[in-house]
This record gives structure tokens, C-alpha cells and sequence, in this order.
């Protein structure tokens, strides 16, 4: 090459018409649109399919399950009168007869739990009226609605479209989550407001990572996060879990530790020289604020009804009364102070509380279907909820045995006994590797399920734990997700991994399937009803 040649490179080449472009389906097609949208398309179906199963055949059976003889008349009420009244030794036959008599009276009712519950029951009602699928309605909604939010946060939390969507199908496969969303109970309701709100933190995390990744690299010490709107929405999901049952204040201590750890490792992260007082003196009262705050505002809000009506229960206790301070508050005395300050109808709430209290942590009446928390995780004591045996020829009954119609609250046993092992694995990863993602999903176990232990004495029930089941659906999505090997395995085992996760997941299917009928009353010979007690402690 020439000197020349160098300095004066030769002309560029007329510029030639590209040749016309294929658009083959990889490129352009439909399976490109749907691999871009996977994120969401993926957990919609999932829950269309979990909807179908928790609204197919929902007012059957027309009865009242199990106690359901007293939320969905609590929920009627409550849009009739703005409190819970009262209903005559008969008013369950009376509501389902025809035609339908609803003998509701304005005398107040003493209830055991607050009735912000009983209020999303009480919007299915409004819309279908006093009937079997009016107060399933919102449960089954809420249900469904609970199964796509599980695979977007299994998606966030464990960054795979595949292992959130694993995390929701396997809840839509769960017998005990579908029971709970077919009968008008509250634990589905105060499922959904967990739920929730562990989804707003975990999207609050990945937020504030980012303003501090923004700041970085000496922003630890010195960087205010400002208004975090989801943290808020957590606290409001955490006070309408509360205002659901009183159970939801534990898990809103757990999620209130959650958060401030989060906070400390961001600042961490983000080169804080001492995190923990950074985190204390920049983060620790914004999330006081933002979470137990919010979470009384909801909490008392949903006592609206009572609070401006005057013929609830109690209501008007504190009327014409001196104003003096309760004398204790949880069996620690107090000194007397005047209240006179504080209206009426909040000292009147106050006294309600108390007796509220003294009743749930006092209640010891035996029940053929209690339980204890021990048992609870592998499904020792299911709950059957509706009952009925059914002659031969009768309802499509062609066994000479006679035939079954029950409702049983029993998680899938291979989904939940999978699970168990889970935790263990999850306990591993967090103990010794630091995964935080196995943390967030041991601190939803620990909020909803630790503090049942500490009512030995009490009457309780397997079916709380609803709540637990996603926390215990992402613990098996994690552990089916190691199974398939971190990237760069080789090949071929990822090919055994994927192998034996799906049969895992098949096998849980097929679990689900076989107890179906027990989960919706079908009507089953008596011979296959004693099939799928494998205990004798599930009679």
C-alpha cells in the first residue's frame, strides 16, 4: 500500500438497496410478542386457570359452611345497620328457604374479630345479595386475584418469570387455599392483605436501592429517600390485615424488622461507613411512620361503621362515664389518669378491645376439630367443613354404599410436606450463604406462623394457615429453582434438574387432583371417600 493509499483512503462504495427483509415467525411473529410479554402473560394465566377452579360451581353447596353461619349475616349487617346486630336461633334456614326471609334485629351482637373483613365480604353481597355465592364472592375474587400477585412477586423477588409463575401454580393447586376461597371465612381475605403487602416492601426495596445506587459512591451516610409511597401502601395492606384479625399485628411486627434490615444492608451497600446509625438516624422514623402509622389509620377506619352509627355493641359504654384510663392493658396495671380528652366513642372502641382480648386469648372450649400448631405444617388435623352423606339414588348416587359430599380444609399433603423440606433448605441458604430472598420468605413464615405457638391452650384451627401457603409456595419455587443448577451448569444437568423439578410439580398436580372432590363437595362413593383418608386424624 502506498503513501498515498494512507492519507487518502479510497472512496466509499455507492450505498446498494437493501434486499427486501424476511420477517420469519422467530423474528416478528407472535412467539417474540408473548417471549416480551411473558411477564405478565405468564401470571395471568396462571390465575385464569386458578380462577376457574375457585369460581366453578361457587354457590354450591347452598349452605352454610362451617362459620360461615356467622361472618356472611355479620356482613349483611353491617350494610344494613353500619354494626354487627343480632338474628334469631333460625335465620340460617330462613335466609336459604324460598322465598327468603332475612331476620336481622338491631339488638348489638358481642364479635370476637374486628369487621374490616366482614365489610370485603359484605361488597360480594351488595352486588349478589344474601346468598351462598354473594358471600363467597369477594373470597374467591380475592383468591384469584392472590395467585397472579404471588407469581409477579416470585418474579421480583427471585428476578424469573418461571419460578414465580412455579410459586403461583402451585397455589392454584393448593387445597386448603381453594377451600379458603370458596367458603366466606376471613382468613382468605386476611391472606390477600399479607400478600400484598409483601409485594409493596419488596417493590419499596428495589426502589430505594436504586435512589441510593443514584447517590452512590459515599451516598450511605448522607442520602434522604424521601416519600416511599409503596413502604406506605404496606402499612395500609398490614392495617387492613390487622383489621381482618388480630393475628395480621404479628406479621406487621415481622414486616416492620423486614424493612428496617433492608434499610441497614441498602446503606451498607451504598458505602455507609456505619449503617445501622445511618439507618437509624435517616430511615428508622419515616418507617415507623409509613408502616405502623398507616397501618393504625386503616385499622381504625374500618371500625367507621361502628364508630358513627350509636347501636353497636358497646358502643355507647363510655357515654356519661367519669373518662378515667384503663385500669390495665394486657394484665399490666396502669395508673388511673383522666381520658376525659379522648371522645367518647374512641374510650367506648377502647373497652370493646378489651373485651375482645379477654375473649380470644381465654377461648379453651373443646372442638372435635382443633388442633395444635405442631401439626399444622404437615396437615396432622384438617378441618371438615360441610358434611353430607348422601343415600344411593339420591343427587346422581349409584353406589350400593351410599355416597359422600364434604368440604375439607387440606392443603395439598405433597405440596405441603414438599414445603417442609423447603423451609429447611431456605433456613441453609440463609444461615450460611446470606440470601436474603430466603430471609424474606422465613420472616412471612415466622410472622404468620411462630405466635400460634404461643396460644397452647386455645381453641384453634389448622385452616389459619391459609396465610402461610404463598410464603410456603415460594419456598418450594426456590428450591425447584436450585434444583435446576446456577447458570453456566453444564447441560446435561440441567436437563436432570429441570426433569426433577417438573416431576415434582406434576406429582403435586396430580395430589390436588386426586383430593379435588374434597375440596368442593362433589359427590363421591363412600369407598373413594375412605381412599383419600390416608389418617385416621382426617376423619
Amino acid at each position: 500500500m502506498t503513501q498515498a493509499a494512507l492519507t487518502h483512503p479510497p472512496a466509499a462504495p455507492a450505498p446498494v438497496a437493501p434486499a427486501p427483509e424476511r420477517r420469519g415467525p422467530l423474528r416478528w411473529g407472535p412467539p417474540r410478542w408473548v417471549a416480551a410479554r411473558a411477564g405478565w402473560l405468564g401470571p395471568i394465566a396462571v390465575a385464569l386457570f386458578a380462577g376457574l377452579l375457585r369460581f366453578r360451581d361457587l354457590g354450591h353447596p347452598d349452605a352454610f359452611v362451617f362459620d360461615e353461619t356467622y361472618y356472611p349475616k355479620d356482613a349483611w349487617s353491617l350494610l344494613e345497620q353500619g354494626y354487627e346486630g343480632s338474628w334469631p336461633e333460625h335465620a340460617n334456614e330462613q335466609i336459604l328457604a324460598v322465598p327468603q326471609q332475612i331476620p336481622l334485629t338491631p339488638a348489638p351482637e358481642f364479635i370476637a374479630h374486628p369487621p374490616l373483613g366482614k365489610w370485603v365480604i359484605a361488597l360480594g353481597e351488595w352486588g349478589f345479595g344474601l346468598h351462598p355465592f354473594g358471600w363467597r364472592f369477594m373470597t374467591a375474587l380475592l383468591g384469584t386475584v392472590t395467585v397472579l400477585m404471588l407469581a409477579r412477586i416470585g418474579r421480583r423477588l427471585f428476578g424469573s418469570t418461571l419460578i414465580g409463575c412455579t410459586a403461583a401454580l402451585l397455589m392454584a393447586v393448593d387445597g386448603l387455599q381453594l377451600v379458603m376461597s370458596r367458603v366466606g371465612l376471613l382468613d382468605g381475605v386476611q391472606m390477600f392483605f399479607v400478600l400484598a403487602a409483601f409485594g409493596a416492601l419488596l417493590i419499596d426495596r428495589d426502589r430505594a436501592r436504586a435512589r441510593l445506587a443514584a447517590a452512590l459512591p459515599d451516598g450511605g451516610d448522607t442520602v434522604r429517600l424521601g416519600l416511599r409511597p409503596w413502604r406506605i401502601t404496606a402499612g395500609l395492606c398490614l392495617g387492613a390485615a390487622a383489621g381482618v384479625k388480630w393475628n395480621g399485628v404479628m406479621v406487621l411486627a415481622a414486616f416492620g424488622v423486614l424493612t428496617v434490615l433492608w434499610d441497614r444492608s441498602g446503606r451498607r451497600w451504598a458505602g455507609a461507613r456505619r449503617p445501622w446509625r445511618s439507618m437509624l438516624r435517616l430511615d428508622a422514623l419515616p418507617a415507623f411512620l409509613s408502616t405502623v402509622g398507616a397501618a393504625l389509620v386503616v385499622y381504625v377506619g374500618g371500625w367507621a361503621g361502628w364508630l358513627f352509627t350509636t347501636g353497636g355493641f358497646d358502643r355507647q359504654w363510655a357515654d356519661d362515664r367519669a373518662g378515667l384510663s384503663p385500669d390495665s392493658f394486657l394484665g399490666v396495671p396502669l395508673p388511673q389518669v383522666s381520658m376525659s380528652w379522648v371522645p367518647a366513642p374512641l374510650r367506648s372502641l377502647w373497652h370493646y378491645h378489651s373485651q375482645m382480648y379477654d375473649f380470644n386469648t381465654g377461648l379453651s372450649s373443646p372442638h372435635t376439630y382443633q388442633s395444635n400448631p405442631f401439626s399444622w405444617l404437615v396437615q396432622g388435623r384438617p378441618v371438615s367443613m360441610y358434611w353430607e352423606q348422601v343415600p344411593a339414588g339420591q343427587r346422581g348416587c349409584t353406589a350400593s354404599g351410599g355416597c359422600a359430599a364434604q368440604i375439607l380444609g387440606l392443603g395439598t399433603p405433597l405440596l405441603w410436606w414438599t414445603a417442609c423440606f423447603a423451609l429447611v433448605y431456605l433456613l441453609w441458604r440463609w444461615f450460611f450463604r446470606r440470601d436474603w430472598r430466603s430471609g424474606a420468605v422465613l420472616c412471612g413464615v415466622a410472622g404468620v406462623y411462630l405466635p400460634w405457638f404461643q396460644y397452647q391452650e386455645r381453641t384453634v384451627f389448622s385452616f389459619y394457615m391459609v396465610v402461610l401457603v404463598p410464603f410456603l409456595c415460594l419456598a418450594v419455587a426456590q428450591m425447584l429453582g436450585a434444583m435446576l443448577g446456577p447458570e453456566g451448569c453444564p447441560p446435561e444437568r440441567r436437563r436432570l434438574g429441570a426433569a426433577g423439578a417438573g416431576l415434582i410439580v406434576l406429582a403435586i398436580v396430580a395430589c390436588f387432583a386426586f383430593f379435588y372432590p374434597l375440596y368442593t363437595a362433589e359427590v363421591i362413593p363412600m369407598t373413594s371417600w375412605q381412599d383419600r383418608m390416608w389418617f385416621t386424624s382426617w376423619i
